[in-house]
């Protein structure tokens, strides 16, 4: 089956960096767009960055100008770097395979798909 597997999570004093990384493995033939998501205590799971297969990105207005999405297609990963993190940055840091395409069985089938989550804390 699919799985992600992330990775580069911490503690990390504020205005300083951490890389995120996210691989996808299984029989993996394509997928739409991957993205990071983050969920703080209290709060809803938002949107952090996503990024389409050919390249195109989105992010929240929050982290714009401070972290950069990217993948590489050919390692079915996604990387997040993450600079001048602030202690509003804390949360959990979730990767997604949107629109995957995989060999299940003998059968393609698309889906979407959630890593298990890495901590993020940005000290004061």
């Amino acid at each position: 089956q699919v799985q992600l597997v992330e990775s580069g999570g911490g503690l990390v004093q504020a205005g300083g960096s951490l890389r995120l990384s996210c691989a996808v493995s299984g029989s993996i033939l394509s997928i739409n767009a991957m993205g990071w998501y983050r969920q703080a205590p209290g709060k809803q799971r938002e949107l952090v960055a996503t990024i389409r297969s050919g390249g195109s990105t989105n992010y929240a207005d929050s982290v714009k100008g401070r972290f950069t999405i990217s993948r590489d297609n050919a390692k079915n990963t996604v990387y997040l770097q993450m600079n001048s993190l602030k202690p509003e940055d804390t949360a959990v840091y979730y990767c997604t395979a949107e629109g995957a395409l995989y060999i299940s069985g003998i059968s393609p089938r698309r889906g979407d798909f959630w890593g298990q989550g890495t901590q993020i804390t940005v000290s004061s």
